[in-house]
């Protein structure tokens, strides 16, 4: 029988996300590759210190048991083969247990996302993780700037999730943006009881609950998953976002309507190993306290449009001035 990853929950995560290779990575020029990769090879033998995500993966890798393995983490690195060598050494030392790595050498790397059926994906490139949203997986942009996460719960995955263009659609996100606050909560008010459209992370929420029920029935070795709603909406449009997930057959274990206070000081409390946002200044914020990625989706995050082409008469470029002038 061909191996398959389909009965897990797969993250597919960079080397910059995993592991600190900030110092590397300053080393490296996309002109001239070669110094990088010798850096690379000359500390093969030197385990790089845990990233912003590690934390997250293995206490994800911790659901997996002698005999069930949940849990399947691929590198999918625009690293080069060379440097690879050194990533599954480093997590071999870290007691992450690697397997399985696709190494582009600077080329796209997420059209792999595909056959690894990933369910989530996490990056340092911005580009990398618009064009996996775009193809519809969940992905976000590390922010490697982020503080590590906190180890007061050492046998629970922590999780934290915007709502507006994360778990649910942007739908209300493009009312509140066009038309202000209070035509938002109208809006949201008279369609409380209509589930909103899912967002590019409810198949991550999905998958995750499926892992709980899966620790639930004894299998995970004692870890447990918890997950929390952290969004600025507040009464009475808080109604909504409760009701979709309730369609969804889903609980989350916290939800905090914050109604624009700043999220940061709340994810301080609730101590996740990971928070998803797709506004940048939530975000930021968040860094301060937790390990934060970026979820460049909906319409806080469309990209402004080029400025239109001049035409050739008033070309910014002038004239070349009349011969014998």
């Amino acid at each position: 029988m061909p191996v398959t990853l389909e009965d897990k929950l797969v993250v597919a995560i960079s080397s910059r996300a995993l592991f600190d290779f900030e110092e590397e990575n300053r080393q490296f020029d996309p002109r001239d590759p070669g110094p990088y990769m010798q850096l690379q090879l000359d500390r093969l033998d030197v385990p790089a210190k845990p990233g912003v995500a590690f934390s997250l993966v293995k206490k994800l890798m911790a659901f997996n048991t002698p005999g069930v393995q949940r849990v399947e983490v691929v590198m999918l690195s625009r690293n080069d083969p060379v440097s690879g060598m050194r990533i599954f050494r480093s997590g071999e030392a870290a007691k992450v247990p690697l397997e399985r790595g696709v190494f582009t050498q600077g080329r796209d790397p997420f059209r792999y996302l595909r056959p690894l059926g990933a369910h989530l994906f996490l990056s340092a490139n911005e580009e990398d993780v618009r064009a996996a949203l775009n193809l519809g997986f969940p992905a976000a942009r590390v922010l490697t700037e982020s503080v590590q996460a906190g180890a007061t719960y050492p046998d629970e995955v922590r999780i934290a999730f915007d709502g507006d263009a994360v778990l649910f659609s942007d739908e209300a996100e493009r009312v509140f943006q066009k038309k202000g606050l209070a035509a938002f909560q109208r809006h949201e008010t008279s369609k409380a009881a209509q589930p909103l459209p899912d967002g590019p992370f409810k198949p991550l929420l999905s998958a995750l609950h499926r892992l709980q029920q899966a620790s639930d029935s004894a299998v995970a070795g004692g870890m447990r998953l918890r997950t929390a709603l952290v969004t600025a909406r507040s009464a009475p449009a808080h109604e909504r976002a409760i009701r979709t997930l309730m369609s969804w057959n889903i609980a989350v274990d916290e939800a905090m309507f914050l109604g624009g206070l700043e999220k940061g000081a709340f994810l301080r409390e609730f101590e996740p190993d990971f928070f998803f946002d797709d506004q940048t200044g939530h975000v930021n914020s968040a860094a301060l306290h937790v390990p934060a990625g970026h979820v460049s989706f909906g319409v806080s995050n469309r990209l402004p449009a080029a400025p239109p082409a001049l035409p050739v008469e008033t070309a910014a470029t002038p004239p070349l001035p009349p011969a014998g002038s």
